[in-house]
């Protein structure tokens, strides 16, 4: 592996945030006029149109930084820009949830074909299943202003911490590089937002979060627990909302607002305390994941959170209920205390009036 000097551990970074802040800031101002929209609707928090856009200009930023650091850090950046360009497109015009789908586990199955398969059929299939898993749940997790933004900027933060420490220096350029990258998308991304993600830039991150941790396993950096750990936050909320969708009977492929996260900005939490929460959430998991890396942790740490996710989502379930309690008991209220609707007709409407004093005489 190329052994870098330390100053480039730090000029990759730099450069991915100088030009993904750039392209941001030249977007807002500038290039309004191509940037699609996300409008509010049933999977939305938010109030008004947002440009959505934002993964053009940190796929940029993280692209020019491991262009900088030579071919060596190249083999995943193809399949993430891939993923940007059909996910832009998906912004743009829109596409279906096959074609989607499709163009994901295509993507996975290349990568993982280079990376795993020479490690036997049940590993290669496990990887594809994880990787296009995990770059569609980054995606679903990308719906409250800050918190993809953020997640990304502490998990590929930790990647970069813990293959460093490892001796990789590479490796740890490359995560920090998306690290900055995010934080520049953040400037413009934490409560209020101005721009969003897009599937342009949750769908690569997704891919990026299992393809690099995938390799960093096979090139012996941490073990298998430490990426599910780092991304635990965002692996936990999704994963348990589908598995509780598909318990319900839902149709899991329709727009819905049922996160925990998003039960959190609903019960009036609002975006900004629910990403500082989330913030102390992932600080805490990947910390956590950096001590499972002493032998004779990289279980009990694993343990441990499962028992905090739990006892964490049933204090949010039990809220929700009460929530959706008192929320249920006001619209009846409401209901109780409205006039009909032809009542309000009449007293608002002066030609019902004189209809009625001429039906009188």
């Amino acid at each position: 592996m190329l052994n870098l000097t330390p100053p480039a551990l730090v000029t990759a970074p730099a450069t991915a945030f100088l030009c993904t802040l750039g392209l941001l800031t030249w977007m807002l101002r500038k290039g309004r006029r191509w940037m699609p929209m996300d409008h509010p609707g049933d999977r939305s928090l938010h109030g008004a149109p947002i440009p959505r856009s934002g993964g053009i200009a940190l796929m940029a930023g993280v692209t020019a930084a491991v262009l900088l650091m030579g071919t060596q850090a190249l083999p995943w950046l193809p399949y993430a820009l891939l993923l940007a360009g059909t996910s832009f497109i998906d912004d743009m015009r829109g596409l279906s949830a096959g074609i989607r789908l499709a163009v994901h586990a295509g993507v996975a199955c290349a990568f993982a074909m280079g990376t795993f398969a020479g490690h036997g059929a049940m590993t290669y299939m496990a990887a594809v299943l994880a990787i296009v898993w995990m770059t569609n749940l980054y995606n679903f997790m990308d719906g409250s202003d800050g918190l993809a933004g953020g997640m990304a900027v502490i998990g590929f933060g930790l990647y970069g911490f813990a293959a460093w420490i490892q001796g990789c220096p590479l490796f740890a350029a490359m995560c920090l590089a998306i690290s900055a990258s995010a934080g520049a998308f953040l400037v413009y991304n934490f409560h209020p937002a101005r721009i969003f993600l897009g599937d342009s830039g949750s769908i690569p991150l997704g891919f990026a979060a299992a393809a690099l941790g995938g390799m960093g396993w096979m090139q012996g950096m941490w073990p298998l627990t430490f990426p599910f750990l780092v991304f635990s936050p965002f692996i936990a909320d999704a994963s348990t909302t589908l598995v509780r969708r598909l318990l319900a009977g839902e149709k899991i492929w329709r727009p819905h607002k049922d996160h925990y996260y998003q039960r959190l900005v609903r019960m009036g939490w609002g975006h900004g305390k629910t990403a500082g929460a989330e913030y102390v959430l992932m600080t805490a998991s990947g910390l956590s994941a950096l001590v499972a890396l002493t032998p004779g942790y990289s279980l009990l740490v694993p343990l441990a959170w499962i028992c905090i996710y739990a006892v964490l989502m049933s204090r949010i379930d039990s809220a929700w209920r009460r929530f959706r309690e008192k929320t249920v008991k006001g619209e009846e209220i409401l209901r109780t205390f409205r006039p009909p609707a032809r009542t309000e007709e009449i007293m608002h409407d002066p030609a019902a009036h004189k209809g009625k004093d001429r039906s009188a005489r």
